[in-house]
């Protein structure tokens, strides 16, 4: 599997002895601070871009426009490309060095590539909080892409792997659930920043990323590689010492060599994006592409990016629109908690649709109180009705977080069959990355031509998901990712169709002709 998600385990699988060793716990801090670094890197950019001095250096032209609302709509205040680009710059970055980690992450190993994204972030950092002009301040923000890039490919593989069956599911929504404090940790810095005399706040905002950036490059440093890394690259030996030394017994043979025959197995696949375009293989595909697709187009990280900017076109003070953001990040990370304890209970469908049903209200709702109360050149909004509307983003925002936001994730981790995971998940995690970069260029000048009809046109993506899902989003609950072509595939309405692979169909055609099979007709292409 390559980055963005965590593989999963069915109850049904086979469950080998282990126990929760210390490298197990110190994986556990891995993946928070590999989180922490990716969140605080959502969460930071659109508080420091609602900053006075920050604008006053970076972006005369929107600081201008903000200081004189008779001149330009009120949601038209922030419409700047170079602003959208300080924000989308990493997720392009992100998107482009992914395919350069999935080759580190398979031939120089998981704990190496997670070194190397330390090293990046570590950089980045330092050229954004000393930044002394654009140029400077978007490499700083290219070499963080670099960082997230390499640590989301690395990363989710490394826990993975490292991590006992039983708690691997649970690890899969504890990065998301890291990401969201990650985003809130980011609100608050910039909240307590914002109130520095001397224009230096920002500063401050942009490197306190460092933390989670250090904490991530000694963890790399000081974790072992894993096993499965290591017998993939050929020291098998190695690779038995390790799994020995994190399972916390002598009892691992059966694991060692299941590990080691799914080495060889996939090892076998010499074309594994090939693979995954066979007819067999597209239901996961497809789902997996138009799930990255649908999670952009919830309009959720447009908002998370750009909260306080938002706020602040709605008409709340630079303060206010700080605060409202930390509120909302908050109940991000409470409304993630909500899925770890529900996805395996209530299942995957059952939490997307009523986050679908939930989304559309209140984007409908706000869309309304918008386009009553703010106009291009007034604003009308109440203390009162500013509440509403940061209730309503809050009843938004939490139906995202127990829903799209982890299951975007799993559910592509759990679905696709051993031969084509890596190049899968490289697909997923490259789609996602993309549609975010496009929704964080895009956000601020759809803004100023929507004005209130943004909510919309978010409602009305909303409303084609929750139908996608519920047609087309076969259940994956509890079922082990070995039988998923029998029990899940192969039982749905539209995608039992596809469950007859390329060599099957070519298998069907000889016979008709011939009426005998040749003897080669179940050779691999």
């Amino acid at each position: 599997m390559a980055g963005g998600g965590f593989s999963t385990s069915g109850d049904g699988g086979t469950h080998f002895e282990a126990k929760i060793t210390p490298i197990v716990i110190i994986s556990c801090i891995m993946a928070a601070t590999g989180g922490l670094m990716f969140g605080y890197d959502v969460g930071v950019s659109g508080g420091v871009t609602s900053m006075d001095p920050f604008l006053q250096k970076f972006f005369p032209v929107v600081y201008k426009r903000t200081k004189d609302p008779g001149i330009n709509s009120n949601y038209c205040k922030y419409d700047n490309q170079g602003l959208q680009l300080f924000t989308s710059s990493l997720y392009l970055a992100g998107l482009t060095s992914t395919f350069f980690a999935s080759y580190t992450t398979r031939k120089l190993g998981r704990r190496l590539t997670m070194l190397i994204a330390g090293c990046f972030f570590l950089v980045g950092v330092v050229l954004n909080a000393a930044a002394q002009d654009l140029a400077m301040l978007i490499i700083g923000r290219i070499l963080l892409g670099c960082g997230v890039g390499f640590a989301n490919q690395a990363v989710p593989l490394f826990l993975s792997e490292i991590a006992p069956t039983r708690i691997r599911g649970g690890l899969n929504i504890l990065f998301q659930l890291n990401v969201t404090i990650g985003i809130l940790f980011a609100n608050l810095v910039n909240y307590g920043t914002a109130k520095i005399k001397g224009g230096w706040g920002w500063r401050l905002s942009l490197g306190l990323a460092g933390l989670p950036a250090l904490l991530l490059t000694l963890g790399a440093i000081f974790v072992v590689e894993t096993p499965n890394s290591l017998i993939e690259r050929g020291y098998l030996e190695e690779g038995k010492k390790v799994l020995r030394k994190i399972r916390g017994t002598d009892n691992i043979e059966p694991e060692f060599l299941e590990l080691v025959e799914a080495s060889r197995i996939a090892k076998e696949v010499k074309h594994p994006f090939r693979n995954l375009l066979k007819r067999k293989n597209r239901p996961q595909l497809i789902i997996s592409v138009a799930l990255q697709i649908f999670q952009q187009f919830t309009g959720i990280n447009a908002i998370m990016f750009y909260a306080p900017v938002l706020f602040s076109t709605l008409g709340f003070g630079s303060s206010a629109a700080l605060y409202s953001a930390v509120i909302t990040g908050a109940v991000n990370v409470l409304s993630t908690v909500v899925s770890v304890y529900s996805v395996d209970k209530l299942g995957r469908r059952f939490l997307l649709l009523e986050a679908g049903v939930q989304m559309l209200i209140s984007q409908i709702v706000i869309a309304i109180i918008l386009g009553i109360k703010v106009t291009d050149h007034s604003d009308n909004l109440s203390h009162g009705w500013g509440i509403f509307v940061v209730v309503m983003i809050c009843t938004y925002v939490s139906a995202f977080a127990w829903s799209w936001g982890p299951l975007g994730w799993l559910i592509p981790s759990e679905t696709f069959p051993l031969e084509t995971r890596s190049a899968g998940q490289s697909v997923t995690v490259c789609v996602n990355l993309l549609f975010t970069f496009v929704m964080a260029q895009a956000f601020l000048s759809m803004l100023c031509h929507f004005k209130f009809g943004i909510f919309l046109f978010f409602s009305g993506w909303i409303f084609i998901m929750s139908l996608f899902v519920f047609f087309l989003l076969p259940e994956t609950k509890n079922v082990p990712i070995e039988e998923m072509t029998e029990k899940v595939w192969k039982q749905h309405w539209l995608w039992k169709t596809f469950m007859v692979d390329d060599d099957d169909d070519v298998h069907v055609d000889v016979v008709k002709k011939n009426g005998h099979s040749n003897g080669f007709d179940n050779v691999a292409l």
